[in-house]
């Protein structure tokens, strides 16, 4: 669970895109910015958590916000999974796990009996004035896309 509280200021990274660009979250002030923490490319998962967003993008788009998915993969990676999938949104190499670290999202995970360290699935919704206004840390890969979709309508209706 993320050390990070609703309200705070988001940690400011820069890391590279799948085409080797540095992205900073800086760079998206003034929009909202949905910042998803996933473990591994082109895994079952991390595909359909991927591809739902994709396909969701431009809602998003019409909600205010970006898109951005922060892995530990590498560059070329990431490309090969934008590739793929025909990904329309910037996936970021965190090959250091140090923006995963900040954000609290590297911690003691277990699959099928053994215990390893690696990025525990976290979206953070930060707000166009840079601070995080949702964390999300309850949702399943293939609905994902939805439980986003809900945050950004109930902030309009509410």
């Amino acid at each position: 669970m993320s050390l990070l509280k609703k309200g705070s200021k988001a940690p400011s990274f820069s890391l590279l895109n799948q085409d080797g660009v540095k992205v900073q979250v800086e760079d998206f002030r003034g929009r909202y910015l949905v910042l998803y923490f996933y473990p591994k490319a082109l895994t079952p998962g991390c595909t359909t958590q991927a591809c739902s967003i994709r396909d969701v993008k431009r809602e998003l788009n019409d909600a205010g916000a970006e898109v951005i998915g922060i892995s530990p993969d590498s560059v070329v990676k990431l490309k090969k999974f934008c590739d793929k999938h025909q990904l329309n949104f910037d996936l970021l190499a965190d090959e250091e796990h140090i923006v995963a670290d900040t954000y609290g999202v590297w911690g003691l995970k277990k699959f099928m009996g053994k215990e390893f360290m690696g990025v525990i699935r976290t979206t953070f919704i930060i707000d166009p004035k840079g601070n995080i206004a949702e964390i999300l840390d309850k949702f399943s890969t293939s609905s994902h896309h939805q439980t986003v979709l809900d945050w950004f309508a109930a902030k309009e209706s509410g």
